[in-house]
């Protein structure tokens, strides 16, 4: 059968009286931002929370600040450096700012205004905190990071080991999507998710999860659903909004997992990092089971064995991961 890789619990807090973190979320006025700052105020590993939005950031800010635990949080807006102050001494930046999806629009329509929102951003962490593990969830993730790497590369601050694109929401789908197919808890499904962050890039490896036989048309349809889960939220609020909380609860769920390696516990995660597995085929960035450790990745894991059927997924996921990689390269080249 096929190896797994064993995994923290799916409890989303840590009990640890330990507190270390210092994290800014940067784009924290938004529809992922604000759910994602109250949830990770609820951290006990989290020491202080610097909220960051061109607007509604402070207000943010004094609002959670009265959540009953002992991280301190504040809010800076544009303003007066506001951006440079909440990146000073920080040991993590989460990254939610951007536009949202509308219906009809992928993840790549995002790309022109995400863009340059994102290659401003890194350039203020190159500058002001360098050491510190980004994590990157603006869309479309599959070329944000890119953007993020070549952007401090300029800077001459570039450290593959820090930077990472958050694919947590995959994972959390593919483990209740699955559920539902096999009537059981999600809370005790785990289903690795490779590749990308959008579409066919997204790849759920079933085989290696707790249900390798589901197959025919309700294999078909927990794949689609899996790849394009985002559509679903995104038809269903009309217009209103994408997935923003159901990111937010992913996000925090990383945030974590990055704290608490910071902290020296070994957690394993999948994230889209800079990754040697296929650099071979033209893509330098997959998302794949990685350690996390108080430098960041500790070591990127093989993606295991897998069917003839996810083989297929799979090629069709590093062609368009690699078209992905390349626009954010060249956007960077182009407008540095």
């Amino acid at each position: 059968m096929f190896s797994k890789i064993s995994r923290p619990s799916a409890r989303l807090f840590s009990t640890s009286s330990a507190s270390y973190a210092k994290v800014a979320v940067i784009g924290a006025g938004g529809g992922i931002g604000q759910p994602l700052s109250l949830l990770l105020k609820t951290n006990p590993d989290i020491t202080a929370l610097n909220l960051y939005d061109l607007r509604g950031a402070p207000g943010v800010a004094a609002d959670i600040s009265h959540v009953n635990t002992s991280s301190v949080v504040t809010g800076f807006a544009a303003e007066n450096s506001g951006l440079e102050k909440s990146l000073e001494g920080t040991d993590v930046v989460v990254i939610p700012a951007g536009v949202p999806r509308k219906p009809g629009m992928s993840r790549d329509d995002l790309f022109n205004t995400n863009a340059s929102i994102v290659r401003d951003l890194a350039k203020a962490i190159g500058k002001i905190s360098p050491k510190a593990l980004i994590a990157v969830i603006s869309n479309p993730v599959n070329s944000t990071v890119p953007i993020v790497a070549e952007t401090l590369k300029n800077l001459n601050v570039y450290d593959p080991k820090r930077l990472f694109g958050v694919t947590t929401l995959d994972l959390v789908r593919a483990s209740r999507f699955i559920s539902q197919v096999a009537g059981t808890d999600p809370a005790n499904e785990h289903v690795s998710v490779v590749g990308g962050h959008s579409g066919t890039t997204i790849v759920p490896l079933i085989s290696q999860s707790n249900h390798p036989d589901i197959s025919g048309k309700a294999y078909e349809d927990l794949i689609n659903r899996i790849q394009f889960g985002g559509d679903e939220v995104v038809k269903a609020k009309a217009g209103a909004g994408s997935a923003t909380l159901s990111m937010a609860f992913a996000g925090s769920r990383f945030t974590k997992a990055l704290v608490q390696g910071l902290q020296g516990v070994s957690v394993v995660e999948n994230s889209f990092v800079e990754s040697p597995l296929y650099a071979d085929k033209g893509v330098p960035f997959f998302s794949s089971p990685v350690t996390l450790g108080k430098n960041g990745v500790e070591k990127i894991h093989p993606i295991g064995d897998i069917t003839a059927k996810e083989s297929e997924l799979l090629e069709t996921a590093l062609d368009g991961l690699k078209k992905n990689i390349e626009k954010g390269v060249k956007f960077v080249s182009e407008n540095p």
